[in-house]
């Protein structure tokens, strides 16, 4: 009993202390800050992984954030503990997202045993980054989808394993002073909402129950983003009819003039796409998460309309909405999906996912494998070659990184305010 009332004291202060920087608006990431994301076969996807860097590229461009991946395919935390000093040699993360305990937890009911060795090899791991002065942000796993999954534990006892997994990577966090970024809570709760909304064949946490397809992966970058501190302003634009109009950073108002107005935007809003039914489209999670209101802010204030209603016209879309509404804001990235940044987005997040493929490939085809070439004596007679073609590698690497930012270019858009 009181092993598990410090538990709960100790994941109470880290939440607390958490909330504290955030209600005081700190954001964990510095400018010009390099984020190393780390995790299993689901990190290896590269969805939640380029929705991360998606937002930190376009909607906080300012901070000029480099990201790599790090994923592999059915590893388990001591397995990246194994590799961890040779694959982060070159990065030099300043800060590190962990996401492992799906392989973890061996796809069976809990077991004490197995759970102690993941807590422990988690806080070693943790503790390792923390002495290399690396933040680390500690994610829990997922969950298994109740329809989808079909493993010999069913997907009720395999997500009660996976809670008391996510609960020791929050007492690991806790213990460490690190932020902690719940999946697994989020997730489940997102899935009973969906599935209530669309059908039990509606899955959140792919169609083999454990890989998510785009909607899932919107959960858990959201997940890590708010771990990271991040506020959801993207931007406010103030339209007086009467008066002088005016921006927040990042947008400016070119002009406006009998209800057209011209903005230029260096900051984009998250965009979605696809299917509102699908689980393959992120945009079909979104009625039942937070993500729009909690991370995706971009408001349009109107004042002093004449009518007791308006319409606004953004991109090919028109809607009407009362004038209490616009006075008091509407958020444009949550009420037209479909805008004038969507293009321009999605050209952006298909380079980023090439990068983060070719991160994939250097790292489990090449990089990671060096330190075992090095140790064989035939091998290490060609370690000037095998150094040489690890720099080449990430010279490369360099250059598509580098490539990215210039394709964040400001979007001039047209917002039309009609009675």
């Amino acid at each position: 009993m009181k092993k598990a009332l410090l538990i709960m004291i100790l994941l109470g202060l880290c939440m607390f202390s958490y909330g504290e920087e955030k209600a005081a608006g700190r954001l964990l990431l510095k400018e010009g800050a390099k984020l190393a994301v780390v995790g299993d076969s689901i990190t290896e996807q590269k969805k939640y992984t380029s929705y991360i860097e998606m937002y930190l590229t376009v909607c906080r461009p300012d901070l000029k954030v480099k990201q790599f991946q790090f994923g592999w395919s059915g590893e388990r935390i001591n397995g990246f503990s194994g590799r961890m000093e040779n694959d982060l040699q070159l990065f030099k993360p300043d800060v590190v997202t962990l996401c492992y305990g799906m392989n973890d937890a061996e796809y069976k009911a809990y077991s004490v045993s197995t759970g102690k060795f993941y807590e422990r090899t988690m806080n070693s791991v943790v503790k390792k980054l923390k002495n290399a002065g690396t933040l680390v942000i500690v994610g829990s796993p997922g969950a298994v989808d109740t329809k989808c999954w079909k493993g010999k534990a069913g997907p009720e006892v395999y997500n009660e394993t996976l809670k008391q997994f996510s609960g020791l990577a929050g007492k690991v966090a806790a213990e460490n002073e690190v932020p902690f970024a719940d999946i697994h809570g989020p997730m489940m709760e997102a899935m009973q909402k969906a599935k209530k909304e669309l059908g039990e064949d509606y899955d959140v946490c792919g169609k083999d129950g454990v890989h998510p397809s785009a909607n899932g992966h919107l959960i858990m970058a959201q997940a890590f983003l708010k771990a990271m501190g991040f506020d959801g302003e993207i931007g406010t634009i103030t339209l007086d009819m009467q008066g002088p109009s005016a921006a927040t950073a990042g947008h400016k108002v070119v002009s406006f003039s009998g209800g057209k107005a011209e903005i230029e935007s260096s900051r984009y809003p998250f965009c979605f796409y696809g299917d509102g039914r699908s689980s393959a489209s992120d945009k079909s999670i979104l009625p039942f998460i937070s993500f729009n209101r909690e991370l995706n802010r971009f408001i349009l204030i109107v004042k002093n309309l004449e009518k007791s209603e308006a319409k606004v016209e953004w991109g090919d879309v028109t809607k009407a909405f009362k004038r209490e509404q616009l006075e008091r804001g509407i958020n444009l990235a949550e009420e037209f999906p479909e805008n004038p940044f969507s293009g321009p987005f999605r050209i952006i997040r298909e380079e980023i996912i090439k990068k983060e493929v070719y991160e994939t490939e250097i790292i489990k085809k090449y990089i990671t494998g060096i330190p075992k070439m090095l140790a064989d004596p035939e091998q290490a007679k060609n370690k000037d070659e095998i150094t040489a073609k690890r720099a080449a590698l990430w010279t490369e690497w360099e250059k598509k990184q580098s490539s990215i930012p210039a394709l964040v270019v400001p979007v001039k858009h047209i917002i039309s305010i009609t009675n």
